[in-house]
């Protein structure tokens, strides 16, 4: 019985309430997250100033890191897209594509400001789907979209697993 008490305790005392600890790397408390830049060629208007907000709400909401400014901040996450590519998905029997897959490729380095060491430094991809359709690029928006949300989460994860 004793052996199922510290079993159990031991369970529930290592975050199975969750899927992630919830602790940052030791002595990281407060980020600096500069605007993502864009190398990769692709002249969507928004794209950065989308994947810098959304990056910077999910780290908010997760409640993990403070944002800070670069003078006074722990840690810095810098994001470059690097990369996106935009190809069929789903083609119809008369050769016309219904479907379309956007990948986006970011890449991103987590480092400690204050021992001026890097934590890692990552290439991460996502992708969003959208129909493909006479109405322009606003179906297009929305598989943009839907590619930053999932590498935004990425990166969150990134930066709150593993310590």
């Amino acid at each position: 019985m004793l052996g199922f008490l510290v079993y159990a305790c031991s369970f529930y005392g290592c975050g199975a309430y969750g899927f992630r600890p919830s602790n940052p790397p030791e002595g990281i408390r407060t980020l600096y997250i500069p605007s993502f830049q864009n190398s990769s060629g692709f002249s969507e208007a928004n794209i950065i100033d989308n994947f810098t907000i959304k990056l910077k709400d999910l780290i908010t909401r997760d409640n993990t890191f403070l944002l800070a400014d670069e003078k006074i901040a722990d840690g810095s996450v810098r994001c470059t897209i690097t990369g996106v590519t935009d190809e069929p998905l789903v083609i119809s029997g008369n050769e016309t594509v219904t479907k379309r897959k956007i990948t986006v490729t970011v890449s991103a380095s987590f480092r400690n400001l204050k021992k001026d060491k890097e934590i890692w430094n990552k290439s991460i991809s996502n992708f969003g789907e959208y129909n493909s359709s006479n109405a322009g690029f606003s179906e297009r928006d929305l598989g943009v979209q839907s590619a930053i949300d999932k590498i935004s989460n990425d990166i969150l994860i990134e930066l709150t697993s593993n310590w």
